[in-house]
């Protein structure tokens, strides 16, 4: 087959064109860092880079999640620590008041004393997070206070459960029944009423103690349980933080550009075409029909 002038030509821009496309390629490998931009570049390592951000954006909820539940709990164990602060001081100057030696103006101060501890203990009872009271249940944007049995006195806390999915089928409760800590210790029959009531009627104080000890074991063993799910709550953070680890290394290795390899390539790259462009301009050269027109 003879060779032409214009066969030579045009496998020279042919192949100009695919060493531009190689060229071009390369720079925007080296400028985005990325192996691929588009999917129909590379639709296999796109498919699954789909599947490997949907899992890395599960976990990165699960960790917003896990941060809730970490304040929730959190913000339950300092109110109950100041709770069973209270309540120690209730029944420290409940001991003073069952002293018999002490007169009627004392144990009214005492017992204005723990009318005021009481109080304080209402208002631990409401303690927000966020707007959200913590001891009411579901029914968190109702002030637990606010709402009391007529007939007993007793705050109404609410008792229904939050849980919060902090893994692929595993959540944590967030939430402490209010009812069975505030609720029967605030009550108008709960021990603190009581005591209240013998300081100002002259009557058996120290028998009081007993049923303070109990209230006071009862917010124990709650914060014990609040105890148990920080624990779990730091392990599964911890589990999270090493998913995320793993989940954001398989994305990078099948989206990530190996940088140093990808600005190799492009030198090399950039070295052919300029050969390729030094060779075109020769086989480019006048003919003999530019001489004839």
């Amino acid at each position: 087959m003879r060779v032409t002038q214009s066969m030579l030509t045009n496998n020279m821009l042919t192949n100009l064109s695919s060493s531009y496309e190689k060229l071009g390629k390369l720079q925007e490998q080296v400028s985005s860092q990325k192996k691929f931009t588009k999917p129909s570049d590379d639709p296999v390592a796109a498919m699954m880079g789909m599947g490997y951000r949907t899992n890395l954006n599960q976990i990165q909820q699960y960790k917003s999640n896990i941060s809730e539940a970490e304040n929730w709990i959190d913000s339950t164990d300092d109110a109950i620590t100041e709770a069973v602060s209270a309540l120690q001081r209730i029944r420290e100057i409940t001991v003073q008041g069952s002293n018999g030696t002490y007169e009627e103006n004392q144990k009214s101060n005492i017992s204005e004393e723990i009318k005021q501890l009481k109080e304080h203990l209402v208002s631990i009872g409401d303690t927000q997070i966020g707007g959200k009271y913590i001891f009411n249940g579901q029914n968190t944007n109702v002030k637990p206070s606010s709402v009391t049995d007529p007939t007993t006195g007793k705050i109404t806390y609410g008792s229904e459960p939050i849980n919060l999915e902090v893994f692929s089928g595993i959540s944590i409760q967030i939430n402490t029944d209010g009812s069975k800590v505030f609720g029967d210790a605030l009550a108008k029959d709960g021990s603190i009423q009581k005591t209240i009531d013998a300081l100002e009627n002259n009557g058996d104080v120290g028998a009081m103690l007993a049923e303070l000890d109990k209230t006071i074991d009862s917010f124990l063993s709650t914060q014990a349980q609040v105890g148990a799910r920080q624990n779990r709550v730091e392990l599964m953070t911890d589990r999270l933080s090493q998913q995320e680890v793993f989940a954001t290394e398989i994305l990078s290795k099948n989206e990530d550009v190996d940088i140093e390899k990808a600005i190799m390539n492009l030198t090399t790259q950039e070295s052919v075409h300029s050969a390729s462009l030094s060779i075109g301009a020769k086989i480019m050269q006048p003919s003999l029909l530019d001489f004839l027109r």
